[in-house]
């Protein structure tokens, strides 16, 4: 029988709890198109897509600890970043101090994007009555901002992307390997 043997595409030695400026890329199962068009340069978001805007806006809400930069949403991925600070609360980051229902223990790059995906995923296959349908690949791609020069190309790269869209930059494996230069 075959396995697949997937293997971690994450640093093995690096804390991705720890503050820092992260640049996403979450692709739709399959790279279909499910949030919108782009036409005359300008993303259109559908039903689906404004879903995927809310809830990203709603990640720095439900985590205290992080900001979002800019983003984008694109027919078929969202580029971000994303930057974790530091909590300050320390251990008692772990102890409930409100009367909410939800908070997240957990304050990894990982969790934050499984979160987002969960529960963009889980509003739009009820407002589309799709019970158990993969909205999300399986992982997302990532890149530690290691300084202002990258911060810069990131930020450019993600605000010309709907310009680049029409010239088959569409799908993130695309991307210029020369972006960070």
């Amino acid at each position: 029988m075959n396995k697949l043997n997937r293997h971690s595409i994450r640093l093995k030695e690096f804390d991705y709890s720890q503050p820092s400026w992260y640049y996403i890329t979450i692709c739709t199962y399959q790279m279909i198109p499910r949030f919108g068009e782009i036409r005359n340069e300008k993303m259109l978001l559908n039903d689906v897509g404004i879903i995927i805007d809310d809830e990203w806006n709603k990640t720095k809400l439900i985590r205290s600890n992080i900001d979002l930069d800019f983003y984008v949403i694109m027919p078929n991925h969202l580029h971000g970043i994303i930057i974790i600070n530091e909590s300050g609360r320390g251990v008692s980051q772990y102890a409930p101090t409100t009367d909410d229902m939800f908070h997240s223990p957990s304050h990894t790059l990982g969790a934050i994007i499984r979160g987002f995906k969960s529960s963009s995923t889980k509003r739009i296959n009820i407002k589309l009555c799709t019970p158990n349908k993969p909205l999300w690949q399986r992982n997302y791609y990532e890149r530690i901002i290691r300084n202002e020069k990258e911060l810069y190309h990131i930020r450019n790269y993600i605000q010309q992307n709907i310009l680049k869209w029409d010239m088959g930059k569409n799908i993130p494996a695309n991307m210029d390997i020369n972006l960070f230069s």
